[in-house]
Parts: structure tokens; sequence; C-alpha cells
């Protein structure tokens, strides 16, 4: 199986008379004969000289596109799935132009947090400190390199800085930039640069995301991705923009498809880290970081009949089982939910069990619906009481504080769970889905769970997917797939650590 790296799914036009030029010359050969791998991977081991594949180079001729009056493109777009080498590529430019740019040039790495900023910048530095002929031209600093010859800089710089003003940018590398909570890092950097005149260009590296960004409107990457179509088609005249953007459409489970969206495909990546991740991640994620579509920011969680095979009609849980029971609780027109998960223990498979759902009728129109505390609590009481092995009760507190500290007063292990947070949420739901892709949990066929569970929807913004409703009032409820999730979170760490329950708080 093989697919041709160049061209890319979407390629703006630029004139053969500005491919070529010295500039791109003089770039390429630095990188190749400087630049280093800089973490074992499948290109290579750590230390080793960096092979740009002549698809590289093809980009390179085009990023750099000059004449003899300067660079050709302001603004370079470059959309590639993971594993194609945009980090060694992107750090490698930015110490090209460090090193080969005007004098008093200012170089930045860029990105939404300034750890993401530093992962191209360390390659950048960990490339100069390899080569004896580059180490010793350079001042290296913990967010800086300076090149005191030609009195350039390059420095680290995110969406967190409490400040860029005074920048006057000769290049600047964007890594993930559909990572930008807003577009307001973007525009300072495009006014900043403005300056530099065709000394300067900003040159985006980015994976597809969400559409939209923390603002609710279209990400500054995604509009910029449009832009880049209607120049591509002829709609737009823009001889200042750059984009080459692979992507690929079709079955998402074919390699067919896997190596027409990916130009390292069996190269840079491998075949195999495909048909693992296939098995083990969204339709929506592995469409988004795997072959570079964009993603409205939801979409179906579980795989079609997934959930269902894994039901046993005759499944229970017994008084001798260590359990973590889930707890998602709420007053007024929502559930309130109960879901039971056995600690695994010697590979065996947790078993997954509703113990109690208080949920408004659909066909309820009439006043405000409230859930009955006293019985939430006098069914949490029972449990515990038949299941006396129950480990922790994980929940929100969230408007049952009173009720965790009533609960706790009995002697119950009450153990406090956001399940409203991402850092919390985006790994217990990635757990979660490995274990159903994988058959690692069953449960009983409780029609109601298995409702709650389709109603899931998978929310994808710059923390990562989650689960969450598919919008914020819909009546589709999934407080039960709630609870199965941080209970299942809980229960798996509780069967690897086997430490006894003490009362926690998780945020």
């Amino acid at each position: 199986m093989s697919s041709e790296p160049w061209p890319p799914r979407w390629l703006t036009s630029v004139p053969e008379e500005f491919l070529g030029s010295k500039r791109a010359e003089l770039y390429t050969s630095f990188i190749e004969r400087f630049a280093v791998i800089t973490k074992d991977s499948v290109a290579g081991r750590s230390g080793e000289p960096l092979v740009l594949r002549d698809w590289q180079k093809t980009l390179l001729s085009h990023i750099f596109a000059s004449d003899d009056s300067g660079l050709r493109n302001r603004v370079s777009l470059i959309g590639m799935p993971r594993k194609s080498g945009k980090s060694a590529l992107g750090s490698s430019m930015s110490l090209a132009s460090l090193t080969l740019g005007p004098k008093g040039g200012e170089v930045y790495s860029v990105a939404a947090e300034k750890d993401q900023a530093r992962i191209v910048f360390t390659d950048a530095r960990r490339t100069a400190e390899a080569s004896p002929e580059l180490s010793g031209l350079f001042r290296f600093y913990r967010d800086a390199i300076e090149f005191p010859e030609n009195g350039s800089v390059y420095r680290v710089l995110s969406a967190e800085a409490y400040s860029k003003e005074g920048l006057n940018p000769t290049f600047v590398l964007f890594d993930e930039l559909h990572a930008q909570p807003n577009r307001a890092l973007w525009d300072v950097m495009s006014l900043a640069q403005a300056s530099r005149g065709k000394m300067a260009t900003m040159v985006a590296i980015t994976t597809a995301g969400s559409m939209r960004d923390s603002t609710g409107g279209d990400s500054i990457a995604y509009t910029l991705y449009q832009y880049g179509q209607a120049v591509s088609r002829g709609e737009v005249d823009d001889e200042t923009f750059f984009m080459a953007w692979w992507e690929a459409e079709g079955d998402y489970r074919d390699p067919e498809v896997w190596a027409r969206a990916n130009p390292g495909f069996g190269d840079l990546s491998d075949p195999a880290d495909f048909e693992s991740s296939v098995k083990r991640t969204t339709e929506g994620e592995f469409k988004t970081k795997r072959l570079n579509v964009w993603t409205s920011g939801q979409e179906t969680w579980l795989p079609d009949g997934s959930w269902d095979k894994l039901a046993d009609s005759e499944l229970t849980i017994g008084p001798d089982d260590e359990i973590v029971l889930g707890f998602d609780g709420s007053f007024t027109n929502d559930c309130t939910a109960l879901v039971a998960v056995t600690i695994p223990k010697d590979g065996e498979k947790s078993r997954i069990v509703p113990v109690g759902l208080w949920e408004k009728d659909v066909n309820n129109d009439g006043p405000e619906w409230r859930v009955d505390i006293a019985d939430v609590e006098a069914t949490i009481v029972k449990f515990f009481q038949e299941h006396p092995k129950t480990r922790e009760i994980v929940c929100d507190p969230f408007r049952w504080q009173r009720s965790i500290e009533v609960l706790a007063e009995k002697g119950l292990p009450m153990v406090e769970y956001y399940s409203s947070s991402p850092r919390r949420m985006v790994p217990a739901s990635q757990k979660f889905l490995e274990a159903v892709m994988d058959e690692q949990i069953a449960h009983n066929g409780d029609a109601a769970l298995a409702r709650h569970i389709e109603n899931c929807v998978v929310k994808t913004d710059q923390a990562g997917p989650r689960i969450v409703k598919d919008k914020k009032n819909s009546p589709r409820k999934i407080d039960l797939g709630i609870c199965a999730v941080i209970a299942y979170d809980r229960a798996t760490y509780l069967g690897t650590t086997m430490e006894e329950a003490v009362p926690q708080f998780f945020g």
C-alpha cells in the first residue's frame, strides 16, 4: 500500500519562478547539514541526522519561496496529522531562520500554552547543542537562544504571556494553531511582523481540531483553513498566503485512507500504530488526529453495537465484591443516578450495574420536578449495608455537599470527584472507551444505562475529548453514563493500588 505524499489534498499554487530560490536551497541545506533526531521514533534514533524526505524538501521550497525582493509568503498554513514530523520540521526551520535570517532577527516558537511552545524550541536547542559548529555560536537560556554574531534571538511565547508588546518578529512558528483559545495572539503577531516587510513570515504547523474556539466562533486555524481552500480554488487571489493541507475522506478504518492523509505513512509513522489507534479512539478523534479532518466539536462517543455486545443479562454483583459506587446528582428537572462498578482483579472484567435512577417523566410538563434527596441518601446507605466491601462512593459535590457530609458521618467512604473538570474527564472518558473496545467490562443490559450511554457525545476542545450532553438543556440524559465513567476510573485505579480508601478530593 502506498500513496504519493505530494501534492497534499489542498495546495495553493506558487509560481515556478519563486520555487527553488537560493533562500529555500540555503535553508534546506542548513537543515540537512545540522538537524538531528531528538527523540527515538520510527524515523530513527535520537542523535541521528535528520534526513529530509523529498516531499519535505518540496514543502520547504514552497514555504520559503522568494525572489530578489524577499519572501513571497507572509503566512503559511501547514496541516498534517500526528506523527508526520511536524515538530522536527518546525524546530529546524526556526533554527535556520535564527542563523540565516536578517540581522537583528526575532524568531518565536508560539503555542497556546508555554509547555507546548517549548516542544519545538527544545528540539531546536538540542540540535544546536549537538553540533560542534553551531553550539559555539549561540548563548542558551531557558526560553531563549541568542545569536550574538547578527544580534538575533529565538524565544518561546504563548497565549498565556501577559504582554506581547514591543515584538518585531522575522520568523514565527505557530505550533498546533488549532489549540489557540482565540485569535488574539495571532493578530498580535501578524501586526508585529508588518514592519519587517518581506523579511518576515509566519508559519503555522498544526493538526485539525474543533472548528470553534473558546469564544464560540470559528477558530483562527479553521478560519485560515477555509481561506486557504478559497485561495486554492482560485476564488480569492492572495499571493502572500500559502497552504499545504493533507487530509483524506472515506472510511476512517481503511488503510488506503490512512495513507492518503499521512505523507509519512509507513515511513515516519507506523501502520501498526494506526491499527491499534482506530480500535481505541472515537471516530471523531481518529479522523481529527489521524486523517486531519475538522470536527464540529461534538461527535458520537461509542461505535455502533460496541456497548450492546458487552451485555450479560445474568450478570450480578454480590456482597463479597469490592465495588466503587458512582453518584451523579441534581435537584431540579434533571437526573440523579447511581452505578456500581466492581474493582477488577487478576485480569477479570469490571462489572457495571445501575443501582438507582431518579429522572423526571418525559411526559411531565407540569411544575418544576425535584429529586427526593432523602430517598437518594437512603438508597446509598442501603446499598452500602448490603455491599460492605464498597471501597468508594464517588460523587460530584456540586449542590450535594450536605448529603456528602451526612453520609460521611454515617461512615460511608465518600470521595469527591469533579465530573465537570476536563482534567479529570478527558482521561477518564478515554479509559472507559478503551475498556469497551477491548471488552474489559461487562454490564447487565439495563435499558436506561444503554440509553444514557447512547446519549453521550464527545466534546473536543483544547483540553481534549470528553463525554457531554448534546446540548446544555437537552432532554437526552447521560447521568448513568457519567456515573459509570467516574466509577470505572476509580475502580481501575484501586484495582492497581489496592490501597484503603479514605476521603479524597479530585478537582
